[in-house]
């Protein structure tokens, strides 16, 4: 089976995706072709977040899944003939009339997401709290980094066992009871709203994880329900500081709503990124986005980044690993009893490690074996031995020796240094 084939059986990946350049390292990738259980490219072993690959289509399905059998029905809709949710995405379309010489012209702005609801002038204000990088405009470094942020945070590896590599039954039902358990006590979707708006309540957790209901109303920390109340009696949950009166903020309703956070501190506790679509985990009085959630919740592969539902799975390098997916990060071979060495925090068979990485000596022009002794100076490596570290005028051992270095050349003396520069 080729590569491509396995790739459209695994639901991996898309034919329009290959081909399409790295974001990070054009200048190595030629074109990106996925990996058949890494994730990555082959090509420059970057992920797939970091090529160009249109796929807001795929994006919309994978999220669609993921509030499926939630309260959050009302953000997905299914297509006649095809019973795979589609998330409905809001898209916000701006329009302003700009003055020119001549006539009066439209600017229009499209942000590819907005938050869901009916006030497009809060949805508006939302955005404009955001950092400028970071505002999904179409076209923009923003549109960019919620696309990335969709790949790294809400993994469709993390949901659907149809996009994990040769999972036994009983790692597919235990990846299932794993999803249901998330979506009923973990899983949230952000609601943005003026504070003076919202009535405090307290979240009831039972009512919660059977997935459905709002919160129960009751008197909880220190906001009051007056009607006059102003919006610099909140503060936000994350950053401590007064909301500005007039600004919306974000709740969380499974967090209760005597909690609300700025729209730019609506951000995971792990990695500090905004949480995508304000799609959040709730756990331990914290925010997490889906990834980090999950993997303070189950071990993670750092072979094929996915979850581990197996019971038996090795841990090396500080890392987890499937048994079958501890393999060198060049050839794929298992490291199993072999020597391996830790290239850029990934795993790589000797073989690939000197074809690919080993440091050239100086000396003798040779890869220099990870196993043996060298001498490094200046980002310049020589075999620790007598025929390779030595002056390069007179030839004399250096081992243990005072030199002078220039240019990747040794010299055991200033007259030697001299002699070989006249």
């Amino acid at each position: 089976m080729s590569l491509e084939n396995k790739v459209k059986k695994m639901g991996l990946g898309h034919e329009e995706g290959f081909g399409a350049p790295c974001l990070k390292c054009k200048e190595k990738c030629e074109g990106f072709e996925l990996h058949y259980w890494r994730k990555i490219c082959r090509n420059c072993k970057c992920g797939q977040e970091e090529h160009d690959i249109p796929s807001s289509s795929e994006e919309d399905r994978k999220v669609g899944k993921l509030l499926e059998d939630t309260k959050y029905t009302t953000l997905i809709a299914k297509l006649k003939n095809d019973n795979i949710p589609l998330y409905k995405r809001n898209v916000m379309i701006l329009t302003s009339p700009v003055p020119a010489k001549k006539n009066i012209t439209i600017d229009t702005v499209t942000y590819e997401w907005a938050p869901p609801v009916q006030n497009q002038t809060l949805a508006k204000q939302y955005m404009q709290m955001l950092p400028k990088e970071k505002q999904p405009v179409a076209g923009s470094e923003g549109a960019q980094y919620r696309k990335k942020q969709l790949a790294k945070q809400l993994p469709a590896h993390d949901q659907d066992p149809s996009k994990c590599h040769e999972l036994s039954p009983s790692e597919v039902r235990h990846m299932e009871q794993f999803v249901k358990k998330y979506k009923r006590e973990a899983l949230g979707v952000g609601d943005v709203k003026l504070p003076g708006d919202v009535e405090v309540r307290a979240p009831d957790e039972n009512n919660l994880k059977n997935g459905g209901g709002r919160g129960t109303s009751s008197a909880v920390g220190t906001m009051e329900t007056s009607p006059n109340q102003k919006a610099s009696q909140y503060s936000c949950y994350r950053c401590k500081l007064n909301m500005k009166e007039g600004d919306p903020a974000v709740y969380a309703e499974r967090a209760g709503y005597d909690k609300l956070w700025h729209p730019g501190c609506f951000v995971c506790c792990t990695c500090g990124e905004l949480l995508v679509d304000m799609i959040y985990f709730w756990k331990n009085g914290n925010l997490y986005c889906g990834r980090h959630y999950c993997d303070s919740e189950r071990p993670r592969c750092a072979g094929c980044d996915e979850l581990i539902f197996s019971n038996e799975y090795t841990l090396a390098e500080g890392q987890n690993w499937h048994l079958k997916h501890f393999c060198c990060f060049d050839c794929d071979c298992v490291l199993a009893g072999i020597t391996y060495i830790t290239v850029n925090d990934k795993p790589v068979c000797k073989s690939c490690y000197m074809k690919n990485h080993a440091v050239i000596c100086q000396g003798c022009h040779n890869a220099i074996d990870p196993e043996v002794q060298r001498v490094s100076y200046n980002n310049f490596n020589w075999h620790a031995k007598r025929e390779c570290f030595l002056c390069s005028c007179c030839s004399k051992c250096l081992i243990g020796q005072k030199f002078i270095s220039m240019e990747g050349m040794l010299f055991c003396s200033v007259a030697c240094k001299e002699k070989m520069m006249s």
